[in-house]
């Protein structure tokens, strides 16, 4: 690729985003490609209550039971590739080109980061803690399970419009959500999360950096997320580690999650230092997370371990690292060399790592989160967990409340979502199209695109850019959303 914008282009999947084109002139086209047969459902694992976009069931106690499944199985991939595509471009401007949808979920990005709050009972259980370390350890938690999801999620969920929105209220899991696509260029998502016993506010803005390395793409996370907990009347800040989906050219696709991510505490100086390991040699250190909580003294208060993909343990710093010495004793007096065991770093970075074992614990550890099982036909539900099948259900009423902006009512994501892979395409198409038109219009009239639910300005805890709600979206005062459907 010539420059990162067209790397951006490029990418097949990604949970942060993976723009497509948006110039795409017709020259290359995903509508000119056979979608592949579908795969078959198990239908005992169907819609358990039966209905898809329509009624949903309410339980005896009066909450409303989501959908467990889609109305159809994804699409299978295997006939398609990232080389099978730019093979065919030879020659042609790389940002004439568009991905096939077959590459896609059917979730929006704005979708994707509500995901970060399927584990919303660990802020519910550092608003009931008294002590600030024990809060410290839930939301170091919450910060690790808000990229759980991620786990074999390979598909590319869509690229949000320029005014796109979502919301989601959750009456049983005590919260309500609002996300807006702020910025097309650069992709900038911005969300804003409150509990509804006005127990604690979730809000922050993503915008990642995208760097294509030929055998793999790496999204380095910018942007600011900021949790606050109102009776407490703390703030905690972070950043999300880098996310690497690895064989975008040929191979088994898998994705990593490694760096540094630091929680702050503002109110009380506590730090919480979470490092996401990256795969090593031989996939030993795969999914693997290690870090510390420390005081603003920097005396380390107690050790978290475990895996992204699985759980989360901690423990005290002197039960740690005698565990450390001992094990690494064990393992020297086991150890054997072999040059049949050494494989170059090239080669490490092609093939999918072997899981080596799950987390080994340490006694005396007290465990801060497990992952959720996934539904038993997840894998032909692009590996969705139980939380995400719901994301997109359009439930009988919906559409008279929702903003016309709501990525529900995006005609490419449900009619992907239904399975009918053909017109997905040609809307996505259309919608793309759409889009560019308005903002030659808008550059032609020299007027600047308003941001409807959010504004610029400044993190008041951090002090950096950020974009931050403006309130109003729940008054429902949708007269003014602009027309992108």
């Amino acid at each position: 690729c010539s420059s990162e914008e067209e790397t951006k282009k490029l990418l097949p999947f990604g949970f942060y985003t993976g723009f497509d084109s948006d110039n795409s002139s017709g020259e290359f086209s995903e509508a000119n490609h056979k979608v592949p047969e579908m795969l078959d459902l198990d239908p005992h694992q169907s819609n358990r209550t039966g209905k898809h976009n329509g009624e949903t069931e309410i339980q005896e106690n009066g909450i409303k039971r989501h959908r467990t499944s889609l109305p159809a199985p994804m699409f299978s991939r295997s006939d398609f590739s990232v080389w099978s595509i730019l093979k065919k471009c030879i020659g042609l401007e790389l940002s004439k080109i568009t991905m096939p949808i077959v590459f896609n979920e059917p979730l929006s990005f704005l979708q994707r980061i509500t995901e970060y709050m399927e584990h919303i009972y660990l802020i519910n259980k550092a608003c009931s803690h008294a002590d600030p370390l024990e809060r410290m350890q839930a939301v170091a938690a919450f910060a690790v399970s808000a990229v759980a999801s991620q786990w074999e999620r390979t598909g590319k969920p869509f690229n949000p419009l320029l005014g796109e929105t979502y919301e989601l209220t959750r009456e049983d899991l005590g919260f309500r959500f609002i996300s807006e696509q702020v910025s097309h260029h650069p992709p900038i998502s911005a969300f804003y999360s409150e509990g509804l016993n006005k127990d604690f506010v979730f809000h922050g803005s993503i915008y990642p950096k995208l760097k294509f390395w030929g055998k793999s793409i790496e999204a380095e996370p910018r942007g600011t997320i900021t949790l606050e907990l109102l009776k407490h009347n703390e703030a905690y800040t972070w950043t999300n580690p880098t996310c690497c989906v690895h064989n975008v050219i040929i191979g088994k696709l898998w994705l990593e999650q490694y760096g540094v991510v630091e929680i702050v505490n503002h109110s009380t100086g506590d730090k919480c230092v979470l490092n996401f390991k990256p795969c090593g040699l031989f996939g030993k250190e795969l999914h693997r997370v290690e870090g510390y909580i420390q005081d603003k003294h920097k005396k380390k208060l107690c050790v978290i371990y475990g895996k992204w993909t699985e759980c989360l343990w901690c423990t005290d710093p002197t039960t740690y690292e005698t565990y450390k010495k001992s094990e690494k004793r064990g393992s020297e007096q086991k150890k054997k060399s072999s040059e049949e065991d050494i494989k170059s770093e090239n080669d490490e970075a092609d093939d999918m790592p072997e899981v080596q074992d799950t987390v080994q614990f340490i006694p005396g550890s007290k465990l801060l989160w497990r992952i959720n099982c996934r539904p038993p036909n997840s894998s032909q539900m692009y590996n969705f967990t139980s939380f995400a099948v719901s994301l997109n259900e359009l439930e009988s009423g919906m559409e008279a409340i929702l903003a016309p902006t709501d990525c529900r009512l995006r005609p490419d994501i449900r009619n992907m979502e239904n399975g009918n892979m053909d017109l997905a395409s040609k809307e996505k198409e259309r919608l793309e199209e759409k889009q560019r038109a308005a903002r030659k219009e808008r550059a032609k009239d020299e007027v600047e695109w308003h941001t409807r639910w959010f504004h610029q300005g400044t993190n008041p805890y951090t002090g950096t850019p950020d974009w931050l709600y403006s309130g109003g979206y729940f008054d429902r005062n949708f007269s003014d959303c602009p027309d992108i459907y």
